[in-house]
Order: structure tokens, then C-alpha cells, then sequence
């Protein structure tokens, strides 16, 4: 449902951060289809693969993945760059203001935090308002505080947007916040009731 929070979980290789990877189009399925938004994208070459991600899917990984020459505001203004936007700049220091580093927009990725680094990935997955945000370990590399910080901020920039967000995670806290789990385990997927016990979906 749009606008909803999933949390995949399950435990280490068990496949989940393959499946957000699937569903991303990062990763072509070796058989089956994938549909997001009524779109089926695992037949897509890589060039429109990469057109449909950029306009429809924010991406934040739990290493960061940010470009290690540019300041954090450059960071955020490379999709924005890609898509041919307006008002990159404005768009790209505000995006950064919600994640409360306006101070530190001409900061370098080495000059940050962990925490701040992630934040910066946060403002650069939402920048573009995304219909669809997948997270992988977000908070994986985070101690307590900036991890609860990069929490808050990554529910309230998603319900700001009215994005949908799929979380992959091992954190119990981060999936209960979650509208729904979805659990991983020896090949099969289950969706985890709040009250009854597993159903296979």
C-alpha cells in the first residue's frame, strides 16, 4: 500500500538485502518478473532501468556511498543533476537543512560523522521525493544515538514525501516501527502478524 513502511527481516544470508536489491533493479532476477507501479522492470535494459530508478526510487545503503571529492551538497545535487531538475541548488540545501546539516553543506565525507554521512545519504535518497525509498541497514553502521536520530529523520522525511519504504534490517526497534514485517528464512517469505502467529503470503 502506498505510503506504507515494510521491514524485511530475517536472518544474515538469508537473502533479504538481494531482495531489495531485486526490487531496486540494481540486480536482474535470473528468472520471474518484477513489477513496481504496475511497471515490469526486470526485463529493462540498464539504460532504462537507470531512468525509471532515478525518477521513482530513492536508494540509501548502509555503507553511505557517497563521492568522496564532493561536499555534501554536491552529493545531493547529483540526482537532481541526472534528472535535468530546476532549482538544484535551493532543492539540495533544503533537502540538507531537513536533515539538519545546513552548517556543513561544504563539508567533505571525510570531514563528517558516521551519523552525519548517513544523513547526508538520507537528504540525497529523498531530494528527488521518490515513490518508493529502499534502505538497506540504514542504521547498520551507527551507534545508538545517531542511529535513533538517522531513524526519526528517515520516518519523518518518508512520510513527508508519502513515499512507500522498504527497510532491511536486523534491528528489532527500527522494524517495529514499521507498518508491516516480512520475515526471510530458509527460502521462504512470511509476512509477520502483529498479534498471530506467521502466515505464509
Amino acid at each position: 500500500m502506498q505510503g506504507e513502511a515494510i521491514a524485511l527481516v530475517g536472518p544474515s544470508g538469508s537473502g533479504k538485502s538481494s531482495l531489495l536489491m531485486l526490487i531496486g533493479g540494481l540486480e536482474q532476477p535470473s528468472s520471474g518478473q518484477i513489477f513496481i507501479y504496475n511497471k515490469e522492470i526486470s526485463g529493462l535494459d540498464q539504460g532504462t532501468m537507470t531512468a525509471f530508478r532515478r525518477k521513482m526510487i530513492g536508494v540509501i545503503f548502509q555503507s553511505f556511498h557517497l563521492m568522496p571529492t564532493m561536499t555534501a551538497l554536491e552529493n545531493v545535487m547529483i540526482p537532481l543533476e541526472i534528472m535535468g531538475a530546476e532549482n538544484i541548488y535551493d532543492r539540495s540545501n533544503e533537502a540538507l537543512k531537513k536533515v539538519g546539516l545546513s552548517k556543513r553543506i561544504t563539508h567533505y565525507p571525510a570531514e563528517l560523522s558516521g551519523g552525519e554521512q548517513q544523513r547526508v545519504a538520507l537528504a540525497r535518497a529523498i531530494v528527488t521525493r521518490p515513490k518508493l525509498i529502499l534502505a538497506d541497514e540504514p542504521t547498520g553502521n551507527l551507534d545508538k544515538d545517531s542511529g535513533d536520530m538517522v531513524t526519526e529523520m528517515l520516518f519523518d522525511l518518508k512520510t513527508e514525501a508519502g513515499s512507500t519504504m522498504i527497510i532491511v534490517t536486523h534491528s528489532t526497534n527500527l522494524a517495529k516501527k514499521c507498518d508491516r514485517q516480512i520475515s526471510i528464512s530458509n527460502g521462504e517469505i512470511r509476512q509477520n502478524k502483529k498479534k498471530d502467529n506467521e502466515t505464509i503470503i
